[in-house]
């Protein structure tokens, strides 16, 4: 896990734009020039801890700066045939590269951003992984490329600051992060998950993008106990793979069933007691898990770390976190999160299993549910069944927040739109012409599908794996998700959606779990990865927060002013908490970053 940078024209900031990267690896640091462009690396050595395995690397005039690791880089050098100097996954994509040129990542299994430079072509070669673990920041204007693992790599390395993109700021005010290849900065772009670009500058004044990975939904399993056996199998693999390198492995234990699993697994895999990390809270014990995480780890015998956050704790972290983060992103996890990962930095751990993937994979999330039942709901009615479905929105008359979903549907209208009135009237006409909803190719009008894979793009890929990674490097952390390997992902999408949705959320996962984790865990209400932050940021900045707001709106003339002062009043009541935190952590990047 490292962090990666470089630029087609050489720069005196270029070592301090490198320096601001040290956190993700700060084991080693190295930049060097080639005829007149730059590549700088920070290494996080997890696998081949030897010098020889130092970045940039190069072999054969190809240089390489990457980011990530390569799960099955053994088996790759033999079934490849490769010839390798040294012990390093690093090596092996130059030497596919060799082989294959650009064709060869559908052959990676791992989590992964690199530029791979061809010196004798002058071509730079630039990927990232399938699901977006890894980032990919660039800039590519006016003949000036730098790409980089930090947006603020890229800021120190440009002559002046680009303006706000508000187009990122519609995003996030649909899904608390800003999707796609948006950042918040205009010309600072995210290279997209599953896509490689190529830039060969004597060819061409274009960067050729290709996507080289596409979740295949053509379904062929319909029998439950060999979908249990083959997930099984595939879950022990992909755990067992996730193992690999030269330095200890924890897990992160929060008590739900998909943390508690990956832990159970990886014990009985390894033979050995493995050391688990949970947080809490020390008061509003509604959303500490700790005695769940206790209850798993006595099971497999964990030595069990867990770290309790105080409301101190917490607003000291506060700042530090968003600065993490670089730009806004409304996912309050991110905090505890900072917290304990800092934690598991002082305890001398470099890498961690983490649960990332199972609800979206499985069908984890309570919301599934409902929008199954809405669907089949309009269907009946496009079939003219409607005195049933209004049968049903009859009876249901004293249950306001069911019955206005029913009628949404109906009428086809948005289910969720209680933030769209935040825009003033001029920029609602502005943006919301510009940026329509998210699209993604429609795995053949299976709902269930459909769901799972929007919210492995967006929720998981866009959210939390870009929260993860960035909190999680921020204390030089790597965090490995076995749930999310391309193998077992690809193969609950080709399993029939019947099968899959059961009686139950997780309906396949618990039935496996129930092999290796306690019933008490598998049965429990889920929870997410949640915090008192509503109540603790109220108590320390109170109304400061609701002014910041408007301050800073005053300069952006963005938002609906008395829309804000309702949604703060409602957040006092713990309503819409999420939607005014989301506001308050943008005009707090926006102030840092454009007023003060």
């Amino acid at each position: 896990m490292c962090g990666i940078l470089g630029t087609n024209f050489l720069s005196a900031n270029f070592e301090q734009a490198l320096q601001i990267q040290n956190n993700r690896g700060p084991d080693y640091q190295n930049s060097i020039k080639v005829e007149g462009k730059q590549f700088g690396h920070n290494r996080l050595a997890i696998i081949d801890l030897n010098q020889e395995a130092n970045q940039p690397m190069v072999f054969d005039d190809i240089l390489i700066v990457f980011n990530g690791e390569i799960y099955n880089y053994k088996e790759l050098i033999i079934d490849e045939q490769l010839e390798c100097v040294t012990a390093s996954d690093t090596e092996v994509l130059i030497r596919l590269y060799q082989k294959y040129q650009t064709d060869f990542l559908n052959k990676l299994n791992g989590m992964f951003s690199f530029c791979l430079y061809d010196m004798k072509k002058e071509k730079y070669f630039c990927a990232r992984d399938r699901y977006g673990k890894k980032p990919f920041f660039y800039y590519f204007k006016d003949n000036k490329f730098i790409f980089a693992s930090s947006i603020k790599s890229v800021l120190k390395l440009l002559d002046k600051k680009p303006n706000l993109n508000k187009v990122a700021v519609n995003k996030y005010l649909q899904y608390f992060v800003s999707y796609g290849e948006d950042t918040f900065y205009q010309n600072i772009l995210k290279l997209e998950a599953a896509t490689y670009f190529t830039y060969e500058p004597k060819k061409s004044k274009e960067l050729v993008k290709k996507r080289f990975y596409k979740i295949n939904t053509y379904k062929k399993i319909k029998d439950e106990p060999t979908a249990l056996k083959d997930i099984e199998e595939l879950l022990f693999k992909s755990v067992e793979s996730r193992l690999v390198g030269d330095v200890e492995v924890a897990s992160l234990l929060s008590g739900g069933i998909d943390s508690s699993l990956i832990s159970a697994l990886y014990t009985k895999i390894s033979g050995k007691r493995i050391n688990t990390f949970s947080v809490g809270y020390d008061e509003y014990k509604n959303y500490c898990e700790l005695d769940y995480a206790k209850i798993t780890a006595k099971h497999i015998n964990s030595n069990h770390h867990p770290v309790i956050i105080g409301k101190k704790e917490y607003i000291d972290n506060f700042h530090d976190t968003l600065d993490a983060l670089e730009e806004p992103h409304g996912d309050s996890a991110a905090i505890p999160l900072n917290i304990l990962t800092q934690k598991i930095h002082q305890s001398g751990i470099k890498t961690v299993l983490s649960g990332e993937g199972s609800d979206e994979i499985f069908l984890g999330y309570d919301n599934y549910s409902k929008f199954l039942k809405y669907y089949e709901f309009e269907k009946s009615l496009s079939q003219g069944q409607g005195e049933f479905l209004n049968t049903i929105i009859s009876a249901l008359q004293n249950n306001t927040k069911e019955s206005e979903y029913l009628r949404r549907i109906v009428k086809k209208q948005t289910l969720y739109n209680s933030f769209g009135e935040i825009y003033t009237d001029i920029q609602r006409k502005k943006l919301f012409n510009k940026v329509p909803t998210y699209k993604a190719e429609k795995p053949k009008n299976d709902p269930v599908d459909w769901m799972s894979y929007i919210d492995l793009k967006i929720w998981l890929g866009e959210s939390l794996l870009s929260k993860v990674d960035r909190i999680s490097m921020r204390n030089s952390l790597e965090v490995r998700t076995p749930f999310l390997d391309f193998n077992l992902v690809n193969y609950m999408f080709s399993i029939e959606s019947s099968i899959k949705v059961g009686n139950t959320n997780k309906h396949l996962l618990k039935q496996i779990a129930g092999k290796y984790i306690p019933q008490t865990i598998i049965n429990r209400t889920k929870k997410g990865f949640n915090s008192p932050f509503n109540e603790w940021l109220n108590e320390e900045y109170g109304k400061s927060m609701f002014d910041t707001i408007i301050d800073v709106n005053n300069t952006t003339k963005l938002f609906n002013e008395a829309y804000i002062r309702h949604i703060y009043e409602l957040s006092l009541n713990r309503k819409f908490k999420q939607h005014f935190y989301s506001l308050f952590i943008f005009s707090l990047w926006f102030k840092k970053e454009y007023i003060s």
